[in-house]
């Protein structure tokens, strides 16, 4: 059986199932949905948790003996098992086989860990414990899932958000789940019922959003450069190291180049995903990159990136963060930024 996030809660409440399985990288969503389940399981009697952490080399008898040992707290345990990787090999294989002839309704099983990969997700021993239980993949919360998502939050806080304000906060915390999730508490503390302001959240929320350095390369490629900019600007007012995010920065847009320059030679598109590794999901925003920029854009940025890079070493008279954002137009507007000096002179 496979639910998703927002179905969890239901699911809780149509009996025991022996089995959960939640695997994905969004941490707010794991850890609410990890707590629903145990949450469950201890008001029905499930009061003593043992864990055990599995990878390849993983001894799978020690947990036989725990699965079938008694307790001297409890006759009815929760078993949390974290797959460090998702990679169990042939004897992870057997072991599940034998796990699952072994089943019955005192032991609570939980199977958590990173997102899997397709073909992790077709190989028989997973199939046979999500047919067994409940498989939950958590997958990240965009666009208009998240405002979806954050109105939900909202309501169950008795929080009252118009919609510009939910549009502030998408915009801001998108990819960042937790914090959101945080900010939503302290607006649900500050103003109980009360309707909150557009001017009131922005002068709260504003300065606590967080961005990273992916959120910063996921928002270049589709172009969003007024939102990067935006991203610079909170990450300098963060503190951010400038040196990591460089490197960042000149990663991918090396990388861009290397995918452009394969184009420009008459590889396909899907090839040169191929080749670059680049999940389903990432595939729009590296296509609406490699078509909106050029070769010869992506060769002037990676010459101006090795200018900001020797200044911000060598001289405090330069804002380092103003002059990266001159990089990233000029991945798509360098006809704009070129005639323009990046060793510029404060007067």
């Amino acid at each position: 059986m496979r639910i998703y996030h927002n179905q969890l809660e239901k699911t809780l409440t149509q009996g025991f199932k022996p089995i959960w399985l939640v695997f994905g990288d969004e941490p707010w969503q794991k850890n609410d949905a990890l707590e629903k389940i145990k949450n469950v399981a201890k008001k029905q009697g499930f009061d003593e948790v043992i864990r055990f952490s599995i990878d390849d080399k993983f001894n799978w008898d020690e947990l036989f003996q725990e699965y079938q040992s008694m307790s001297l707290f409890s006759s009815l345990r929760i078993i949390e098992i974290e797959f460090i990787n998702g990679k169990i090999g042939d004897n992870g294989a057997k072991g599940v086989n034998q796990l699952l002839a072994l089943l019955h309704q005192d032991i609570q099983l939980i199977f958590h860990g990173p997102k899997l990969d397709a073909a992790t997700q077709k190989r028989k021993w997973f199939k046979s414990l999500e047919a067994a239980g409940c498989f939950l993949p958590l997958y990240d919360v965009e666009g208009k899932q998240l405002k979806q998502w954050l109105s939900h939050q909202a309501r169950q806080l008795q929080l009252t958000l118009p919609a510009d304000v939910i549009d502030l906060m998408a915009e801001l915390f998108e990819g960042n789940l937790p914090a959101l999730a945080q900010e939503l508490q302290k607006l649900a503390i500050l103003f109980g019922q009360q309707p909150v302001s557009f001017e009131e959240a922005e002068q709260l929320v504003i300065k606590q959003a967080k961005f990273n350095p992916f959120q910063l390369i996921d928002t270049l490629l589709i172009g969003d450069l007024k939102k990067c900019l935006t991203m610079l600007d909170q990450m300098q007012h963060d503190g951010s190291a400038f040196g990591q995010l460089i490197w960042f920065v000149h990663k991918e847009i090396s990388q861009l180049h290397a995918m452009l320059a394969l184009l420009a030679h008459g590889t396909s598109m899907n090839d040169v995903f191929k080749q670059y590794r680049i999940w389903d999901k990432k595939k729009p925003l590296y296509q609406y990159a490699l078509t909106n920029m050029s070769l010869h854009n992506v060769e002037q940025a990676l010459a101006r990136l090795a200018q900001v890079d020797l200044l911000s070493k060598t001289s405090s008279d330069f804002n380092a963060f103003i002059l990266l954002s001159d990089v990233l137009i000029s991945l798509y507007h360098n006809k704009l930024s070129e005639n323009f000096s990046l060793d510029y002179e404060y007067n």
